[in-house]
């Protein structure tokens, strides 16, 4: 089980990808969202998925896109995998999740305390913000930060568990920009394809 009570101003050094892959090994019939940036190039390089739902825009949003198609989907486990600066742009967010109190939602930060869309600068997980303590004091039934392979693979596997409300955790990697593995562009092909796989007409 990921660490709770970790210092956030540790040096990350785990490799994105390899942690995007542990998370998502054993991923079932997850639905995926992610958030814009990195987030969406790491998932997409493990294969591209109809149930993968790419975010191109709505810095902030993945989180709430989450918490409606989990509200939506209510059968259907739903995992966010978004980045730190995006996930900063929309705490708010956190409380309005919380307070909804979707069993079936669970929250991947993965953070390198910068803004990697924007020239790397220090975001604020780098200077003492800790989103998992956040998201713990909006009542999220469980958080917590892995910063080793085998803590990540320890989270995928608890990912898998029933859950009593919505999970946040965060994954404290390497600030690295691996070769961006570009899913498609189209807004639309995307949403349609996502709503055909769950059964519904393209519109």
């Amino acid at each position: 089980m990921p660490d709770s009570n970790s210092d956030s101003n540790s040096l990350p050094g785990l490799g994105r990808r390899a942690a995007v892959a542990a998370l998502l090994r054993d991923r079932g019939n997850r639905l995926v969202v992610t958030g814009l940036g990195s987030p969406t190039y790491d998932v997409h390089a493990l294969g591209d998925r109809d149930d993968n739902y790419y975010l191109w825009g709505a810095m902030g949003g993945a989180a709430l896109v989450g918490l409606g198609l989990a509200q939506a989907q209510p059968d259907r486990r739903v995992l966010v995998v978004t980045g730190d600066g995006e996930q900063l742009m929309a705490l708010g967010g956190l409380a309005t999740i919380a307070v909804a109190g979707p069993r079936n939602l669970d929250i991947v930060v993965l953070d390198n305390q910068h803004y990697g869309e924007t020239g790397m600068q220090a975001s604020h997980t780098g200077r003492g913000i800790d989103l998992a303590a956040v998201a713990a004091a909006c009542g999220f039934a469980a958080t917590g930060t892995a910063r080793t392979l085998q803590e990540v693979e320890a989270l995928a596997a608890t990912l898998r568990e029933a859950a009593e409300g919505p999970r946040l955790f965060a994954i404290k990697i390497a600030a690295d920009n691996p070769p961006r593995s570009l899913p498609s562009r189209d807004g639309v092909q995307i949403k349609n394809r996502f709503r055909t796989h769950l059964g519904f007409a393209a519109s």
